[in-house]
């Protein structure tokens, strides 16, 4: 069973930037897919970004341009890099891992709020 334990999350002004990090209880190297996943309040779970074994990277449309994902494999360790965000990026922030089909394994999340 992996465990996922996300950091960072907390209160930052419209326009600043905040860096979430989620670390792995298990090696990462050969983990097909990892992302991240928001849930504002009141709303379903929506995609953020993802980053594949291969190195691409893909990312929700809200977000491009301003938010980048990065694993460090050594450190079994992703990241979100949040530039500029907005209010509407106020939501809970999961990180996730699994298979090119499916994620297995979820963190408890952590909360990020964008005053304006």
């Amino acid at each position: 069973q992996v465990q996922l334990v996300e950091s960072g999350g907390g209160l930052v002004q419209a326009g600043g930037s905040l860096r979430l990090s989620c670390v792995a209880s298990e090696s990462i190297f050969n983990v097909e897919r990892m992302g991240w996943v928001r849930q504002a309040p009141g709303s379903e779970r929506e995609f953020v970004a993802v980053t594949w074994r291969g190195g691409d990277t893909s990312y929700a449309d809200s977000v491009q341009g301003r938010f980048t994902i990065s694993r460090d494999n050594a450190k079994n360790t992703m990241f979100l890099q949040m530039n500029s965000p907005t209010p509407a990026a106020t939501a809970v922030y999961y990180c996730a891992t699994g298979t090119y089909t499916r994620y297995a394994y979820w963190g408890q999340g952590t909360q990020v709020t964008v005053s304006s």
